[in-house]
């Protein structure tokens, strides 16, 4: 399978489960490899045969920044169920980092992998 990315797509939301969080915007950072055949856009260089990253952005940006999630992992989950059922994706694997919500590290968050139809 082939896999088009997306990384370091930054984009701010209210998450968290603290008050203090649910009154602020923290930026998100997402790692995206969606599993996607390119091969036919190769043969063409037409882009209606291969997966438009542009859109799948949009689309993601507009859904984080307007969400209210307390977790990472509900955030994750929804982010990958809308790329398999709104793009023709077969799989999707996200990184999703909240950043230096721990102090002392880098960033922190999840790593999950979904695949369409189970």
């Amino acid at each position: 399978m082939d896999i088009v990315f997306i990384q370091g797509l930054k984009i701010d939301c209210v998450i968290g489960i603290y008050d203090w969080e649910r009154e602020i915007r923290q930026d998100m950072t997402l790692d995206l490899e969606m599993g996607f055949d390119i091969f036919p856009a190769s043969q063409t260089d037409h882009i209606d045969q291969t997966l438009d990253y542009k859109a799948v952005s949009k689309r993601l940006i507009d859904f984080v920044k307007n969400s209210e999630f307390q977790l990472v992992e509900t955030l994750a989950e929804e982010i990958c169920q809308i790329i398999l059922s709104e793009f023709p994706v077969e799989q999707v694997k996200l990184t999703l980092n909240k950043g230096k919500a721990v102090t002392g590290a880098q960033g922190v968050g999840v790593i999950i992998n979904r695949r369409k139809n189970g």
